[in-house]
């Protein structure tokens, strides 16, 4: 199977997990933290299944697995940013600005690894930027077109997660990609539990036990199955396809969460939280062409 049919895959179930996300936060989460403390105490349980199932590779160096463990824990740190900002964020405002990782990632290997960019990779940088700025702020915002807070913890998940990717390119080119997603899933875990095991959020899941809440439902769809294939998906996609490539068309998942989520609030009127005038339908979808537009450009020209 090509590698861009599984990491489109990746992507289209990537802007899933953003929608259950912010249903959970929108609909039944009375905190920010609930949602990441529940994947903290579900992700073990997949990362101990892979490892009973399919074992410890002889071949597995230290080197390796630490680089594995780190791509995860930037993963959950990056995770745990913006699901905090998904709780006072519109989904299809906060995914886009966080996904542009992938200008991180090439700014990263300029000024570490020695790549050079043209001017057409740094306008489509000033692209990508001026999108996610555009889409982070909205019109009508009360501070205009500034960046507010959120914006900006937006940009600092963005630059970790656009590092979780490097990591994690260099550890599935040493293992194999089940063993590599286990131990992505133990430091990602222990990670957003250290960050959100605290007694409000604790509550607010026993109460979901206690009256059976739905939530329930989703946050099992969302970590068991959504979540954890389009992380294996985009980690398979990285062990088969250039890191920069296949960072540049996961950032594609902004064009199905955009879609996705308009049609969503269409037929169901603030099930997510969104706003869906035609004026804010536009600035949506004119930012997110801007964002993945220069996201493309930019892993094209570097790779």
């Amino acid at each position: 199977m090509s590698w861009v049919i599984i990491v489109l895959a990746g992507a289209a179930l990537a802007a899933c997990i953003g929608i259950l996300d912010k249903t959970i936060i929108h609909n039944y989460a009375r905190t920010p933290s609930t949602e990441p403390l529940a994947i903290g105490f579900t992700m073990p349980l997949v990362g101990t299944t892979l490892l009973l199932v399919f074992g410890i590779p002889e071949s597995a160096t230290l080197e390796a697995v630490l680089l594995a463990l780190a791509s995860g824990a930037f993963y959950g740190l990056g995770a745990h940013i913006l699901i905090h900002s998904l709780y006072t964020r519109e989904v299809s405002r906060a995914i886009p600005v966080y996904q542009t990782y992938p200008i991180f990632t090439a700014l990263i290997a300029f000024f570490f690894l020695g790549e050079r960019l043209g001017a057409v990779e740094w306008l489509a940088v000033l692209a990508v930027v001026g999108g996610a700025v555009l889409i982070s702020s909205g019109p009508g915002a009360s501070r205009g077109f500034l960046p507010d807070r959120t914006f900006m913890l937006l940009m600092l998940g963005s630059l970790i997660e656009g590092s979780s990717f490097v990591l994690g390119k260099s550890a599935v080119n040493e293992l194999p990609v089940l063993f590599a997603h286990a131990l992505r899933m133990f430091a990602l875990s222990s990670v957003l539990l250290a960050f959100n095991l605290r007694r409000p959020p604790l509550d607010d899941l026993i109460s979901f036990f206690r009256t059976r809440s739905p939530a329930l439902g989703y946050m099992a769809v969302n970590q068991f199955f959504v979540a954890n294939a389009s992380l294996f998906l985009l980690l398979w996609g990285l062990s088969l396809g250039p890191a920069t490539l296949v960072t540049a068309l996961s950032s594609l998942r902004t064009f199905f969460l955009v879609v996705f989520t308009i049609g969503l609030s269409l037929v169901w009127r603030g099930a997510l939280g969104e706003v869906t005038t035609r004026g804010t339908v536009t600035v949506k979808l004119v930012s997110t062409a801007l964002i993945v537009g220069g996201a493309v450009v930019i892993a094209l020209g570097s790779g």
